[in-house]
C-alpha cells in the first residue's frame, strides 16, 4: 500500500500548526493543508499560559514566542470600568501577576505567561513546521475523506487552480476549527448547546496610551448600556499591542437578526466604550461570532483524530482556547509518532480521547461559567438589561456612598469581583490537567488534598500528573528545570544517585523494546538538586523511579528501589505501549 505521507493535518490554527510542528520535530512525514492563503488575519486567541509555554520550550521556539509576545508586566491589571475615560468599578490582578500569586506562578514553571495573539503565534508554528520538514498546502480546501483498515484518503480542492485531488495517509488530524468538516464527517459525538449568545469583534488602531498606560492590562471590561448581551459577560476593549492596536468585543441579541456593523457603526461603538467622542480611530476589521457550549465526548474515529476548536467550542473567557488546542496536539503527536515507528501498538492511540476529552469538557464548562459570573457584578450595582447610562452611574454612586447601604453594596461588589479570580487566576485549571487512561499506570496512592483545585496549582508526581518543575543546578553552575530533562519526543527514566539499578533496567528495557529510552539520575554533575526542591516534590526516595512520557507526564511511579527493576520497568512499558 502506497502513501503520500504519514499524517495529514487539516487546519493551520494553533492545533493544526502545533501538530505539524510536533510531527516534523519527531521525524514524521506530514502534510498540513489549509484553505487559507496564510495564517490568521485577526488576533483572536491571545493569552498563552505556562503549560503552553512549556510546550513551546520543549519544541525550541519559546524564544521566538517571547520575542513576539507582550510580557506579564503589561498584562496584569484587569480593569472593570464604565468606559476607559469613566469611573472604575474595580481591578483584578490577573494571570499570576498579583503580589499574592506571582511567587506561586513563578515557582510552578520555568516559563511565564505572555500575551501572544494568533496573528503572531500561528506564523511561528507553521513556518517552523515547514523548516523542519512538514509540507504546507496553502489555498487547499478539505472536502471529505474515506478510511479503511490501513489508511485515510482525503479529497481536496486547490483554490488557485480550481481542480480536485486526493492524498492518502496513515492517519488524519482534523484541526479545522469550530465548523470542522472532519469532525462532522467522522461522526464525533458533540454534546452541549450551540448558539447561546451573539458577539461581534471589531479590530482597530487608536492611540489609547493616555487612558491605559498607567494601568497596563490586556483586558478592560466596560459596563455600558447593553453590556449584559453577548458572549463574554460585558463589553471588552482588549489590547493587541500596547497601546495602539486593539480588539473590541460587544454583544448582540442572538434572537434578533445579526446586526450590520459597518465602519461607521464600529467607530461609534469604539468611541462609546473608550468614552472619547472625538477619538481618532481606524477600523481594520469587523466580524460576528456566536457563543457555544459544545464539547466532543470522543476525539477519535478509527484513523481520524480531531483537536482544538473542532472538539471544544466555548467563549474566550479564561483564555483557554489556543492553549488547550496546542496541548491537544502535544498529547496526540508523540503517540502517533511512537505507533508509526513501530514502538507501540495501536491501543496507545485510544488514550488520546480518554485523556483529552475530559479536559475539553472541563474548559468548555469553565469558560461558560466564567462568562456567567459577571452576573453578580451587575446585581451588586443594581443593573439590569434595560438600565441606561444614567442608571449605571447611579448604581456605582450608590456603591461609593458613605452610608450603611453603601458599605453593604461595597462588600457585595467586592465578593462579586473576587469571584472573577476563577477566570483571571485559575492556575489549577491552566496547569493541573490529570490523565486517566491506558497510557498511565496508577500506583494506588491517593492524592494529597489541597486548596481550591481551580485556583491553585498542586505539583505532584502521581501517575497522570505533569512532571513538577524544580530548579536544578546544571553545567557551569547555571540553573536547569526538571522539565528540560524530559520531552523531545523521548521517554525518560528519572531516578536519583542511588537509583543505578533503574538506569541499568532502562538500558535493558530500551534494547528489548527498540525504544530510545533516556535515563537521568538527579544528583549527578549537571543535574544537582542544590536547592532541595526536587527532593521535596519528587514523591519518591532517591532510589525510586519515575517513568516520564514524551509529553512530560508521569506514566509510572515506583517510590523506592525494586528487587526486580528490569522486570518492573519492562512490564510497565509493555502495558503503556500496548506491547503485551
Amino acid at each position: 500500500m502506497s502513501y503520500d505521507t504519514d499524517v495529514i493535518v487539516v487546519g493551520s490554527g494553533p492545533a493544526g500548526g502545533s501538530a505539524a510542528l510536533l510531527l516534523a520535530t519527531y521525524g514524521v512525514p506530514a502534510v498540513l493543508a489549509t484553505k487559507y492563503g496564510w495564517t490568521a488575519n485577526t488576533p483572536r486567541a491571545h493569552i498563552t499560559n505556562q503549560r503552553t509555554m512549556e510546550v513551546l520550550r520543549d519544541l525550541g521556539v519559546e524564544d521566538r514566542a517571547l520575542a513576539a509576545g507582550t510580557p506579564p508586566e503589561l498584562m496584569g491589571d484587569t480593569v472593570l470600568c464604565t468606559s476607559l475615560t469613566g469611573p472604575e468599578i474595580g481591578r483584578i490582578a490577573s494571570w499570576g501577576t498579583g503580589d499574592r500569586s506571582a511567587s506561586e506562578y513563578a515557582a510552578a514553571s520555568p516559563c511565564h505567561m505572555i500575551d501572544l495573539p494568533q496573528t503572531y503565534l500561528e506564523p511561528i508554528l507553521v513556518s517552523e513546521a515547514a523548516a523542519r520538514g512538514a509540507k504546507l498546502r496553502l489555498d487547499t480546501e478539505f472536502l471529505d475523506f474515506t478510511q479503511d483498515a490501513t489508511g485515510v484518503t482525503a479529497r481536496f480542492r486547490d483554490r488557485v487552480r480550481g481542480d480536485e485531488f486526493r492524498l492518502r495517509a496513515k492517519y488524519l488530524i482534523g484541526a479545522d476549527g469550530a465548523r470542522s468538516r472532519v469532525a462532522e464527517q467522522a461522526g464525533l459525538p458533540i454534546a452541549g448547546q450551540t448558539g447561546k449568545a451573539g458577539s461581534m469583534n471589531i479590530t482597530f488602531t487608536a492611540d489609547l496610551a493616555r487612558y491605559v498606560a498607567h494601568r497596563p492590562s490586556v483586558l478592560y471590561w466596560v459596563m455600558r448600556p447593553g453590556a449584559h448581551l453577548g458572549g463574554i459577560g460585558m463589553g471588552l476593549v482588549r489590547m493587541v499591542r500596547p497601546w495602539n492596536e486593539w480588539l473590541l468585543t460587544w454583544g448582540y441579541d442572538i434572537a434578533q437578526p445579526p446586526p450590520d456593523v459597518d465602519a461607521e457603526e464600529a467607530a461609534r461603538l469604539v468611541r462609546d466604550l473608550v468614552g472619547d467622542p472625538a477619538l481618532a480611530v481606524e477600523i481594520t476589521s469587523t466580524s460576528l461570532w456566536t457563543v457555544n457550549h459544545n464539547y466532543a465526548t470522543e476525539y477519535r474515529a478509527g484513523r481520524v483524530f480531531c483537536a482544538g476548536d473542532a472538539v471544544h467550542r466555548h467563549p474566550p473567557s479564561n483564555g483557554l482556547g489556543s492553549n488547550t488546542s496546542i496541548q491537544d496536539s502535544y498529547n496526540l503527536a508523540w503517540k502517533l509518532a511512537t505507533v508509526l515507528r513501530g514502538e507501540a501498538g495501536e491501543g496507545l492511540l485510544d488514550s488520546y480521547s480518554a485523556e483529552r476529552a475530559p479536559v475539553g469538557k472541563q474548559i468548555v464548562d469553565r469558560a461558560n461559567l466564567s462568562r456567567d459570573q459577571f452576573g453578580p457584578i451587575f446585581a451588586a450595582l443594581g443593573i439590569s438589561g434595560d438600565t441606561d447610562a444614567d442608571g449605571i452611574t447611579a448604581g456605582l454612586e450608590t456603591c461609593l456612598a458613605p452610608t450603611a447601604e453603601g458599605a453593604r453594596k461595597r462588600r457585595e461588589l467586592e465578593r462579586a469581583i473576587e469571584l472573577k479570580h476563577y477566570e483571571f487566576n485559575a492556575h489549577g485549571v491552566e496547569l493541573d490537567q490529570r490523565y486517566v487512561s491506558g497510557a498511565v499506570l496508577p500506583d494506588g496512592v491517593p492524592p494529597v488534598p489541597g486548596r481550591d483545585p481551580e485556583l491553585f496549582h498542586r505539583p505532584s508526581t502521581e501517575p497522570g500528573a505533569k512532571l513538577p518543575h524544580a530548579w536544578l543546578v546544571g553545567a557551569h553552575g547555571r540553573r536547569v528545570s526538571t522539565l528540560d530533562l524530559v520531552g523531545g519526543g523521548r521517554w525518560t527514566v528519572l531516578t536519583g544517585l542511588t537509583g543505578t539499578p533503574w538506569r541499568d533496567a532502562a538500558a535493558k528495557a530500551g534494547a528489548e523494546l527498540g525504544l530510545d529510552l533516556r535515563t537521568v539520575r538527579i544528583g549527578e554533575p549537571g543535574v544537582r538538586d542544590a536547592y532541595g526542591d526536587w527532593s521535596r516534590l519528587s514523591g519518591i526516595a532517591e532510589d525510586g523511579c519515575l517513568l516520564i512520557r514524551p509529553d512530560g507526564y508521569v506514566a509510572y511511579r515506583h517510590p523506592t528501589q525494586s528487587p526486580t527493576p528490569a522486570k518492573d520497568l519492562l512490564n510497565a512499558l509493555r502495558s503503556l505501549l500496548d506491547r503485551a
